[in-house]
């Protein structure tokens, strides 16, 4: 079934990345919207986006500014970006929910700069980095971002927090921090021996309501929570610090006249190019990643329900390239998008981008009109909250998700070297461990050998590539040519030179007598030999019950394993794809529309001929596809009893008797006594009773004798094949049977009930095996009598051509070539 569902938009009516046009009524719709009415130009803002706005800019104000102290810049240069991030990346990103602005993890790049270059300068290398931030979006490279290997990112981000918490230890301490990691760490001893009380208290209160404020049980935390906790906890610190009239350091926001504007890029080139590629990298990667995790918070999320479009990653780009151009040019840290703050306003309920404007303009006039009331934080607090935030990023969910698969190496190495030498040289160093943990998986591959129960076993373990082949070799060639070998390969690639020595080595030693089977790891048959003269067709090999003749020991292996392989492509391929409607099925019961009578021939799949599925069909099969009349003593009442089920308590709408070409049954009735008997084809006889067979079988065909007598009558014309007759008599008696059949059918009273009911229809159905072609019964009446013609199905959508309404007309009804 196509889907209708209606293409994403941006809030401006663009279409998504993939290009996909706008639906002309969601275009409509968004036009009347955003409208403006005949005296000018309406704003709307919803209630639910002002109430985020403000949760998060409670979150974002403290935050930045502790940012900001981490870093060495002015604490002005926090708000600055937290203001811009807000404004001018929520209106032009193109993640609608994400939230912009200072974050942790650019504070060690940031401070690094400051040291180097000094604050105006970092501002240049600010706006630089934006400006190549739209470079990149304009060559739609967003998504490639994301090719990382999370283990990088996430030791990336790791790293950044532990040489956060590192530096702001030693504030919570009452001390100052180092140039680096390795100086904090060695530096720390001696700030423990001799702490700053004050510092110390102010810092441990704040700590204390991060880690309780969330887990404050009942309606007393209900109500506490709606507080975030960040700005909780520097105000308990604020509050103490107050009262008892601590002598801690305070934020000291000077005047706005004073603020440092950038400066020409002072220093050397490369080192400049540098810096601004590693602003470039940290910020493009942590906001498309942030966009795409917010992605998947709002469709997690049940309230509201508001169509949310998806985050266009490139225009998110360009929209943070023009937040720090625009923040660099002003003075403010380098932007990027904040997992917290975004995190914070999806679940606030936020419906659009109008949230992150207003918690950009709550910030700017904050930073504008409750400068006395920011003058009162002491700054231990704010190192607190930061320190909090790096130990946050060494996400332990991350950690057991990169050991589960095997990347620790990887992680490790990342966080190394972003601790020790620096965040663009641990990346890098991250990437280069990340290459040498492929090619030692693509190139160590274990292969055992061993014997279990006669049967050698060989185990390939890893990707089996072409420094594998002399030790598969070896292996292979150490099993003696008569010995039955499994081998099993645990890897998912294989490439030409190893393909070839498996191959080779295979045919050899079928050729002396051995037994070959190529397993995966499930055990499931993966492989078969093929050759000029003998090529399975692997694709239908299981259910044509393919036989290669070439080899008897192929044959028994492959009726030996048919059975258990089949079970288990079932369960590997199938079983995910029809399990839901199974399950419905076994819930609600079998609905199905149509009883399907037909011979128990291997060479009739009823659900591949029918297009039919789980539920569709109640099939009865028995050899010959009868249907004996009700009343005959047969001692087996199984086939009456499919029908009065099926037409009575299934209430199916339609009975379909479908016979075949070559059918065994027919065959055997022509030779059996039975065909011995006088026909009526010169006058009425007497009659007479054949012996009884003394077979099961032989009893059985009893019930085909009717059709036997239908074929020789001459008050019956021959059914005809698309206008031609029957090839012989074994195919006009199949087709006889059909109708003979429909018949007995109208015998049965549940079946006569439902037809004069009009509620039941009985169709009649003919499989040519060796055309691959299926027929359906029709009946036309001549002057002559009444014969059967049998046309062949057709696809529905050339049941209106004109060719198939001419080829009604003239009666004569021509088989398609069966199709791949």
């Amino acid at each position: 079934m196509s889907s209708c569902t209606p293409p994403r938009t941006d809030d401006d009516g663009r279409t998504d990345d993939d290009g996909r046009a706008v639906g002309a009524l969601r275009t409509s719709r968004l036009a009347r919207e955003h409208s403006p009415p005949p005296g000018g130009r309406r704003f709307r803002i919803a209630g639910a986006d002002v109430s985020a706005s403000v949760s998060v800019f409670l979150i974002a104000l403290p935050l930045s500014l502790g940012i900001a102290l981490a870093t060495g810049a002015p604490l002005q240069a926090g708000l600055v970006a937290a203001a811009v991030g807000g404004i001018v990346v929520g209106r032009l990103g193109g993640a609608p929910l994400q939230v912009s602005g200072p974050a942790a993890g650019l504070t060690v790049v940031t401070a690094e700069l400051i040291q180097r270059y000094g604050w105006r300068t970092t501002c240049a290398i600010t706006a630089l980095a934006g400006l190549t931030q739209l470079a990149l979006s304009f060559m739609r490279v967003a998504r490639s971002a994301l090719a990382v290997s999370p283990a990088i990112v996430h030791g990336m981000l790791a790293g950044i927090g532990v040489t956060i918490a590192l530096a702001q230890l030693h504030i919570v301490l009452g001390g100052t921090p180092q140039s680096s990691a390795v100086d904090n760490v060695l530096g720390l001893p001696g700030q423990l021996v001799n702490p700053h009380t004050a510092a110390l208290s102010v810092s441990t209160v704040t700590i204390v309501v991060l880690l309780v404020w969330p887990r404050i049980p009942g309606r007393f935390g209900d109500a506490a929570r709606k507080l975030p906790t960040a700005l909780a906890a520097v105000a308990a610190a604020t509050i103490l610090a107050g009262t008892l009239g601590l002598a801690v350091p305070r934020v000291d926001l000077p005047s706005w006249h004073s603020h440092a504007l950038p400066g020409l890029p002072e220093g050397p080139v490369l080192g400049l190019i540098a810096a601004v590629l590693t602003i470039t990298l940290v910020a493009s990667v942590e906001s498309l990643l942030s966009a795409v995790a917010v992605d998947k918070l709002v469709a997690a999320r049940k309230q509201p329900s508001v169509q949310i479009p998806r985050a266009r990653l490139d225009r998110e780009l360009a929209g943070q390239g023009v937040g720090n151009v625009v923040s660099g040019a002003l003075g403010g840290l380098p932007i990027t998008g904040v997992a917290v703050r975004s995190v914070a306003n999806v679940s606030s309920g936020a419906v659009s981008r109008n949230s992150s404007i207003l918690h950009g303009c709550w910030v700017m006039l904050a930073a504008l009109l409750l400068v006395p009331v920011l003058d009162l934080i002491p700054l231990p607090a704010l190192a607190a909250l930061v320190m909090a935030v790096g130990i946050q990023m060494v996400n332990i969910t991350h950690v057991r998700r990169i050991t589960r698969h095997r990347e620790v190496l990887v992680y490790a190495a990342t966080v190394t070297g972003v601790v020790l030498v620096g965040v663009l040289q641990g990346v890098g160093i991250g990437i280069v461990m990340a290459i040498a943990v492929a090619l030692h998986r693509l190139a160590r591959t274990r292969i055992t050998r061993e014997e279990r129960d006669g049967v050698e076993h060989v185990r390939v373990r890893g990707q089996l590539t072409f420094l594998a082949v002399p030790r598969l070799s070896k292996a292979l060639h150490q099993i003696p040519g008569h010995a039955r070998v499994v081998v099993e390969l645990d890897g998912s690639f294989m490439d030409h030179a190893a393909y070839e020595t498996l191959q080779d080595w295979q045919m050899s030693q079928l050729a002396h007598g051995g037994q070959v089977e190529v397993t995966g790891r499930s055990g499931t048959r993966i492989a078969e030999p093929a050759s000029g003269a003998h090529t399975c067709c692997r694709p239908w090999t299981p259910w044509r019950n393919h036989h290669c003749d070439e080899h008897p020991a192929g044959r028994r292996q492959t009726t030996e394993h048919q059975l258990a392989s089949g079970l288990s492509s079932f369960q590997r391929n199938t079983a995910p794809h029809v399990r839901e409607e199974l399950s419905r099925l076994a819930r609600e019961g079998q609905r199905p529309s149509q009883l399907f009578l037909t011979c128990a021939d291997s060479r009739l799949v009823t659900s591949m001929i029918t297009a039919s599925g789980p539920g569709d069909l109640f099939t009865v099969r028995n050899v010959g596809n009868l249907v004996p009349p009700p009343g005959e003593e047969s001692g087996d009442d199984s086939v009456a009893a499919a029908i009065e089920y099926a037409v009575d308590v299934l209430r199916v709408r339609s009975i379909t008797v479908c016979g075949h070409s070559g059918c065994g049954a027919m065959q055997a009735l022509l030779s059996s006594p039975f065909a011995d008997a006088p026909s009526d084809s010169r006058g009425p006889q007497p009659p007479q009773t054949p012996p009884t067979p003394p077979t099961p079988l032989g009893r059985w065909l009893r019930h085909g004798v009717p059709s036997l007598e239908r074929m020789r009558s001459k008050e019956h014309a021959w059914a005809r094949l698309s206008g031609r007759l029957p090839a012989d008599a074994v195919e006009q008696l199949c087709l006889t049977n059909v109708v003979q059949q429909l018949e007995h059918l109208k015998a049965h009273e549940s079946v006569a009930r439902r037809l004069a009911e009009g509620s039941l229809e009985l169709n009649g159905m003919y499989f040519h095996v060796g055309e691959a072609q299926a027929y359906l019964l029709t009946q036309k009446r001549e002057v002559d009598g009444v014969f059967h013609q049998v046309s062949p199905l057709r696809a529905e959508w050339e049941g209106a051509r004109q060719e198939g309404a001419r080829q009604e007309e003239e009666h004569e009804a021509r088989p398609e070539e069966a199709r791949a």
